[in-house]
C-alpha cells in the first residue's frame, strides 16, 4: 500500500529551499510574539504551566521530562493531579500538515491533515489546524486549565509583551472585551506563526546537511536510509517521505495521514486511574483516535469504523534528540515503546513474536509493517539513520 500526498504542502510553510543552511538565526515579530505566548508560564489556571512544559526544545518540543517518559509518558495538567490521555505530540515541524479532509482520489482512501493525535484540531474553524491546535490546550481541564477565553485574554493583557501584541496585530488588537474572539484566534496563530519559525523548524540535521550535498552518512547510516526507503524492507517512507519535495522542500517524514500500528496500551498510563469525570470508563477505556473524533463528530459507522485506533502519523525529525545520554524518550501515541531499538522491532516483528495485543485490534496495518523479515543488523541500521534526523548537527571545521 503506497500513500501519496502532494508535498506543494510543505512548499507553502517551508519555502523551496531548505532554510536550516540559511543560518539566520533570527524570527520575525509575530513569531517572537509567539515564542512569548509559548512560554509564558501564567497563561494557566493556577499559574505555571506553559506550551513548553509538555513541548520541550531539547527534545524536539515534545515530553521535556525523563521519569514521566519512562512512565506513562502522558504529563500531568497545571492541576498536577489531572493527566491528559496521550503523550505530548511533537509541535515543530507540524506546520504543513493541511486542513483536515477525505482524500478518496487515490486507491488508498485515507484522512489527511489536522492537528493531535486524533486530528480533532481540523482546522475547519480557522483554515489552521496549528492555531487551532495552539489555542486547545488552554482551555482543557486537564492540561492549562482555564474557564474561559477571556482569562487567557486578560492575562496576555497584563503581560510584559501586551505591547508588542499591539505591534504585531495593531493597536487596540489586544481587546477582551468587544473582540474576544478575534483577539483569542490571534493568539492561537501568533503561537502557530512561532511553531512555524526556523527556530523550532531550522533543518539542522545531518540528512538535511547530506542533501545538501555538504556531508556523507557512514555506511551503517546509509544502509539505514536505503532500508528505510525500500518497499521491500523497512518500507518506512511510505509514510514518513524522506526525499525532497518540489523544488527541493526539505521532507517532512510524515504523509499527515493515519495509522493503526497495532500497538499495545500503555498500562502505566495514568489517564486510566482518573476519576469519572473525566474517564468514565477507567480502566476499560480505549483509545479510539481518529475514528473516536469522527464519531463524536456526527459521521456515520460506515465512516469512523474504519478510522478506529489510527492516529496520527507523526514526524520523525527529531525523533532521537535528547539533552543528554541516558534521557528517556516515549514512542507512539501512548509512550508505550521508550526506545528507538524497541520501536523498530516491534515494527519488524510485531506479527512473529509475543508482543502484548494491540488496544485496538480492527483497522491495523498489515500491509506495511509487522513481519518485515528485517535482521538484527538490518533493525540496528535503521535505528543509526533515525539519529541522523535529530537537528543541531555541526560540519567539521
Amino acid at each position: 500500500m503506497e500513500r501519496k500526498l502532494t508535498l506543494i504542502l510543505v512548499v507553502a510553510f517551508f519555502g523551496p529551499a531548505p532554510p536550516a543552511l540559511a543560518q539566520s538565526g533570527t524570527i520575525t515579530p509575530i513569531e517572537e510574539l509567539g515564542k512569548a505566548l509559548f512560554f509564558d508560564n501564567n497563561l494557566s489556571t493556577p499559574p505555571g504551566q506553559s506550551c513548553v512544559a509538555c513541548h520541550g526544545p531539547t527534545v524536539g518540543f515534545t515530553g521535556p521530562n525523563s521519569p514521566i517518559n519512562q512512565g506513562g509518558s502522558v504529563y500531568p495538567g497545571a492541576v498536577h493531579t489531572r493527566f491528559g490521555n496521550r503523550k505530548p505530540p511533537a509541535s515543530a515541524y507540524a506546520g504543513a500538515s493541511p486542513v483536515l479532509y477525505f482524500n478518496d482520489e487515490d486507491e488508498d482512501e485515507v484522512w489527511i491533515g489536522g492537528m493531535f493525535w486524533d486530528g480533532r484540531a481540523t482546522g475547519w474553524t480557522l483554515g489552521d489546524p496549528l492555531a487551532e491546535q495552539a489555542l486547545g490546550p488552554f482551555l482543557n481541564s486537564l492540561e492549562q486549565n482555564n474557564p474561559a477565553a477571556k482569562l487567557v485574554c486578560l492575562r496576555v493583557s497584563q503581560s510584559v509583551y501586551a505591547v508588542m501584541f499591539e505591534e504585531v496585530w495593531g493597536s487596540g488588537s489586544l481587546d477582551c472585551r468587544a473582540n474576544l474572539a478575534l483577539t483569542y484566534e490571534r493568539i492561537g496563530r501568533s503561537i502557530a506563526a512561532y511553531e512555524r519559525s526556523s527556530e523550532v523548524n531550522p533543518f539542522t540535521s545531518k540528512y538535511d546537511f547530506y542533501l545538501a550535498g555538504l556531508t556523507s552518512l557512514s555506511d551503517q547510516e546509509a544502509l539505514g536510509l536505503e532500508l528505510f526507503n525500500r518497499p521491500d524492507k523497512g518500507n518506512c517512507a511510505a509514510c514518513h517521505p524522506s526525499q525532497p519535495g518540489p523544488d527541493g522542500a526539505p521532507p517532512p517524514f510524515t504523509d499527515f495521514t493515519y495509522d493503526n500500528l497495532g500497538g499495545p496500551r500503555n498500562p502505566a498510563n495514568p489517564f486510566y486511574a482518573a476519576p469519572p469525570k473525566w474517564n468514565p470508563e477507567g480502566a476499560a477505556w480505549v483509545d479510539k483516535g481518529l475514528g473516536g473524533f469522527l464519531k463524536n463528530q456526527g459521521y456515520p459507522s460506515d465512516v469512523y469504523e474504519r478510522e478506529l485506533g489510527k492516529q496520527k502519523v507523526p514526524t520523525l525529525r527529531n525523533v532521537d534528540l535528547r539533552p543528554y545520554d541516558g534521557f528517556v524518550k516515549a514512542y507512539s501515541h501512548n509512550g508505550f515503546f521508550k526506545s528507538l531499538e524497541d520501536i523498530v522491532h516491534f515494527y519488524n516483528t510485531r506479527d512473529v513474536e509475543d508482543w502484548p495485543p494491540p488496544e485496538v485490534p480492527m483497522n491495523v496495518n498489515t500491509d506495511e509493517l509487522g513481519n518485515l523479515g528485517l535482521s538484527p543488523e538490518e533493525e540496528t541500521a535503521i535505528v543509526a539513520f533515525l539519529k541522523t534526523l535529530s537537528d543541531g548537527f555541526k560540519l567539521p571545521e
